[in-house]
């Protein structure tokens, strides 16, 4: 049964992953984008107020994200009048496969001392299609659109990232939850090797993402820098951007293994 989503709500707390959430590194597993993106609506439905926003998500990947169905859930861990904790989890095939903690800060006019000082990139109109990802296998992966800013290379580069498909079937979804279900991305934009046999693995085993400002529009932009330690742990490191300019910045932290 094809549909034009990721997620399909079967009700409550349970939902169903499609061939879209479909993982690179092993067919039967979902990948970590579209898991974050239904894990940030989740949180986005729990208790929400119009006083505060997400601006921090913080997951962590406690093993194998199973396809098919599961459930996420999420609560807030700490209440307060201007700062909150919640805390959510995806659990799949019998076992918490992502759990995530986000706060939530009351939103106010600082419109006259604001300021960012990371650089724009060049915006999607400015960037060619790009099909520097089709060594990647996966539903998820073959759901995106790309373009890549010119001076792209192995451990650096510029791409920005569309998808045309909903984050969950017949449900309309904020920009925010469409963006956050992209950023893990991330780490397969500008590998340092090439993924597959005779090379290594680079699994994230978390994601954190840092809000200044809430995201507009579809289009993800992803200024990524990536780093390989001598010891077999590595990091990405990206400034997300919209159409509008830079809006936060997420780290994954890489488990490096040989094939």
């Amino acid at each position: 049964m094809t549909t034009e989503a990721y997620y399909r709500h079967l009700g409550g707390d349970t939902y169903e992953s499609t061939i879209h959430a479909q993982g690179a590194w092993q067919p039967q597993e979902q990948h970590m984008a579209p898991a974050s993106g239904i894990l940030a609506h989740v949180l986005e439905q729990c208790s929400p107020r119009e006083d505060m926003r997400m601006a921090r998500i913080s997951y962590d990947i406690l093993g194998m994200i199973h396809g098919g169905e599961f459930t996420a859930t999420a609560k807030v861990i700490r209440p307060g009048k201007t700062i909150e904790l919640l805390e959510a989890e995806m659990v799949a095939n019998g076992r918490t496969a992502i759990r995530a903690t986000a706060w939530r800060l009351k939103t106010e006019d600082t419109s006259a001392v604001a300021a960012v000082e990371d650089h724009s990139m060049p915006g999607p109109d400015e960037a060619k299609i790009w099909t520097g990802m089709s060594e990647w296998p996966g539903g998820y992966i073959a759901s995106l659109d790309l373009r890549v800013v010119e001076g792209h290379r192995p451990g650096r580069g510029q791409v920005w990232v569309h998808s045309p498909y909903d984050m969950v079937e017949g449900v309309t979804t904020s920009n925010l939850v469409q963006l956050i279900g992209l950023v893990d991305t991330a780490n397969g934009i500008a590998s340092r090797v090439r993924p597959g046999a005779g090379s290594y693995m680079f699994p994230n085993v978390d994601l954190q993402i840092h809000l200044h400002r809430n995201p507009r529009g579809r289009w993800l932009g992803l200024d990524n820098r990536v780093t390989f330690g001598e010891d077999g742990i590595g990091l990405t490191s990206t400034i997300l951007h919209d159409a509008d300019g830079p809006f936060g910045r997420s780290e994954q932290l890489l488990t490096i293994r040989k094939t």
